[in-house]
């Protein structure tokens, strides 16, 4: 009952000019530019923050996490509509939902994605207001050690999931936390690493270094890709209702996908491209129609759609409640949290009961809004993909830099987010993390802050945290995270090793 009184106060508290406003423009700009091939959900979230730095605490907050649930949905129109994802979590949207389109039903998969989209969204805020007052409970009992320890199996496990090998991710993170240290020392009060140039005392913001690693990056990356897109089909509104059938097939799969991507998004690494993969292979295993699986199949669709919005929800949980973001989106969001003042964590509950459930109406309002504005709308998205390219990158880029600028009214920030861009753009062509390296800015502050209460509490005493359960428990799945390839890959050796064998035999 105090759930569903504390939910009511948060809908009190959206449901007013202000912060309604701020949630359907984020929710609609976020759709927008997420669309565009190549932006994705980071790109969109890292040039629009700027935008929200005008608004109050509610307000800006809402808007920021509007424009991440619009962009996580936003890559699936030129997924199914051109086969070209907008993202990674949108290339299995692709598989069967460009096949719908050439078979004449574009409309079907956008109407089926959008409601996946939905589902999963709502489920995926139900289950986060469920979990959250239990886990907050159990952070609480977090200390320095714990928290020490979670944000190195943060990191370990991000370098085992993101794609890369082990030292490449470790040699972004490292630049990440080097980046971090510039300016004060907030415990000695001393100046680091600011190389006599008296602009970095103040330290690296996080708003030039968010928007110039994904953003501009992104952009610079766009810029390579030259020319219009091709000729698109045209959707109409009464072409958006799917066939009972395809309904009967579709909704199965959407509360699966929503599950699946929900756990997915509880742990470190981008959890939403997994979820996607794995939805995509499970429907495939239970449905009845696997022949149509890469053909058209409705349940491709519904499946990884509904999986890439529930792992949305569900990586929320370890950023509200732990403070720590496990992915690069969520990393962005702690920034904008930051920015307006927010400190997500173990007491944010109990500190900013307020905040906490306008958020969580917010969030249920943004899925209501994503679905009726994406369908009607579907029309305006596809001709924004149709403007030429060299055009959209100067408009996204002007907006990102005067939104850079406007947060500190300082010229610096501009050419710290000039300077991030090409760093982004560089570390994409050698295959390093950029996820890595923000993740490890992000939680820098704290990893420092728990690294040196935890030596003042363990008094010089080395196994001082071996008394800490908890602590211990972290930093043995860290362990494990880094040790499972090497152990896999062994396991497979052998296993080929034996069938050899046998086979000679």
């Amino acid at each position: 009952m105090d759930v569903l009184s504390d939910l009511g106060a948060g809908f009190a508290t959206v449901a007013t000019p202000g912060p309604l406003l701020a949630m359907l423009l984020g929710v609609f700009v976020g759709s927008l530019v997420g669309a565009l091939p190549g932006i994705g959900p980071v790109g969109a979230m890292a040039v629009l923050l700027p935008l929200s730095f005008s608004l109050d605490p509610v307000g800006g907050l809402l808007m920021i996490t509007g424009i991440f649930l619009g962009s996580q949905y936003g890559g699936s129109t030129a997924s199914i509509l051109m086969n070209v994802p907008g993202e990674s979590s949108s290339v299995v949207t692709a598989i069967d939902g460009h096949e719908m389109t050439k078979r004449g039903r574009a409309g079907a998969a956008l109407a089926v994605a959008a409601i996946g989209s939905f589902v999963a969204g709502t489920l995926a805020i139900v289950l986060l207001t469920l979990a959250a007052g239990p886990v907050s409970d159990l952070a609480l009992s977090f200390a320095a050690p714990e928290f020490l320890a979670l944000t190195v199996f943060a990191l370990f496990v991000l370098s085992r999931l993101s794609g890369g090998s082990f030292s490449a991710t470790m040699v972004a993170a490292a630049l990440g936390l080097m980046l971090a240290t510039v300016g004060v020392d907030e415990t000695s009060g001393g100046v680091r690493y600011t190389v006599g140039v008296e602009s970095l005392i103040s330290g690296v913001e996080i708003t030039p270094v968010a928007v110039g690693l994904f953003g501009v990056a992104e952009l610079m990356l766009l810029v390579e890709q030259r020319g219009t897109v091709p000729r698109l089909p045209t959707v109409r509104l009464r072409e958006l209702y799917p066939t009972r059938a395809e309904m009967r097939r579709a909704l199965p799969a959407m509360g699966r996908g929503s599950v699946l991507g929900f756990l997915f998004g509880l742990v470190p690494g981008p959890g939403a491209a997994v979820a996607t993969y794995a939805s995509y292979m499970l429907e495939r295993r239970v449905s009845r129609h696997r022949h149509e699986f890469g053909h058209g199949a409705v349940e491709g669709v519904a499946g990884p759609e509904s999986a890439n919005n529930g792992s949305a929800g569900g990586s929320l949980v370890p950023l509200l409640v732990l403070g720590v973001p496990f992915a690069a989106p969520t990393a962005l969001l702690l920034a904008g949290f930051t920015i307006h003042g927010a400190i997500p964590g173990p007491l944010f509950i109990e500190q900013e009961p307020e905040l906490f459930w306008g958020l969580v109406a917010g969030m249920f309002l943004a899925n209501v809004a994503l679905l009726v504005l994406n369908l009607p709308l579907v029309g305006l998205f596809t001709s924004l993909l149709r403007i030429p390219r060299d055009i959209l990158v100067a408009l996204i880029l002007l907006v990102a830099a005067v939104g850079t600028y406007a947060a500190r009214n300082s010229i610096v920030d501009v050419g710290w987010m000039v300077a991030m861009g090409v760093l982004g753009y560089g570390m994409v062509k050698l295959g390093l993390s950029r996820a890595a390296l923000m993740l490890a800015f992000v939680v820098a502050p704290l990893m420092e802050r728990s690294l040196l209460q935890t030596i003042t509490l363990s008094q010089d005493d080395p196994g001082y945290i071996l008394g800490r359960p908890l602590a211990v428990t972290l930093l043995v799945l860290a362990v494990a995270a880094l040790a499972a390839p090497a152990f896999l890959r062994r396991r497979r050796g052998r296993v080929a090793e034996r069938l050899d064998q046998l086979a000679d035999s």
